[in-house]
């Protein structure tokens, strides 16, 4: 996410009451977790296994709960617990506003486009031309829709990620403050719910189609004319490239890359990466037509054991 305006160093942190260490108009721009930071970004890292990939990483600014050496060209911000300062970041640039109307006088809206009674659409939304918002389909702050949009009732864009750190005495959420942007002509079902990124973005591209009862994690990406069946749940930071066909039930796991053009039949399930244009079954998904011999050999096996039993 980028900032509002770029902030400095010593004002963030007087603002987290948190030692600095670098240039007092080191120049922060964004704010991102690990897997999306860019340059001129501030992420966060709080367990000792992850220090070097935050420090090494594009991030130019770190928040972290250890005293190390700085990297050159870098910033720290010393705290005592770097996600709860984190999301004190999150709630101050982006902070939770509470609407007054269904549809938000701050949104804009697109030659053509309907919404239909019970829809809701928050505030900073941009709808393109022409789509279709139905009854109690709603739309949450930030997200961006493009042309030719369908959302059936009861459609979620933009719900918080399922983003959490478990305590020994607590479970605290990670506050999610990025965006949903839907490309043109993408369809969403009945009942659909595509989470928000937790500091980017979860991004559907050109004319892919949600059944109904889908479930898409934060930050994932979804290419171009995609086919997603109902009660598929993609888990988040997932990459889905163009033309990938996920029929009914499928499970895909967090971080996994689908290639392009993949199949997966109903009820598959995706424990790693699989490549583009080939077909896919199971759970864990392999190629359908070792899947299939697999399911052939089992059929056997009370004929093979009746056979060498009595051996």
């Amino acid at each position: 996410m980028k900032l509002p305006a770029p902030q400095k160093l010593k004002e963030l942190s007087e603002y987290l009451n948190a030692k600095f260490v670098g240039d007092p108009d080191h120049i922060i721009s964004g704010l991102n977790e690990i897997h999306k930071v860019e340059t001129g970004d501030i992420t966060f890292v709080d367990h000792p296994k992850y220090y070097d990939k935050a420090l090494n990483s594009k991030a130019t600014t770190i928040l972290i709960n250890k005293d190390v050496e700085c990297p050159e060209g870098k910033a720290l911000i010393i705290s005592e617990d770097p996600f709860v300062d984190f999301n004190k970041l999150s709630d101050r640039f982006r902070p939770f506003l509470a609407s007054e109307n269904y549809v938000s006088p701050s949104a804009k809206i697109g030659e053509g486009t309907v919404i239909q009674p019970g829809a809701f659409i928050g505030h900073d939304v941009k709808i393109g031309k022409n789509c279709l918002i139905h009854a109690n389909a709603s739309v949450y702050d930030h997200c961006i829709l493009g042309d030719g949009v369908v959302l059936h009732s009861g459609s979620v864009i933009g719900a918080d990620g399922f983003y959490f750190q478990k305590r020994k005495d607590k479970t605290l959420k990670f506050k999610s403050v990025g965006r949903v942007i839907l490309g043109n002509y993408v369809e969403v079902g009945a009942n659909t719910t595509i989470d928000k990124g937790v500091t980017g973005d979860t991004t559907i591209g050109d004319y892919t189609k949600f059944d109904n009862h889908v479930q898409v994690g934060h930050d994932t990406h979804i290419g171009r004319f995609c086919i997603i069946g109902a009660f598929t749940a993609i888990a988040g930071v997932t990459r889905i490239e163009d033309n990938v066909i996920l029929w009914a039930k499928v499970v895909i796991d967090k971080d996994l890359v689908i290639g392009e053009g993949a199949v997966l039949l109903a009820t598959s399930g995706a424990d790693k990466n699989l490549e583009g244009g080939k077909t896919y079954f199971g759970a864990p998904a392999m190629e359908v037509r070792k899947a299939w011999q697999q399911m052939a050999l089992i059929k056997k096996l009370p004929e093979i054991w009746d056979k060498v039993k009595n051996l």
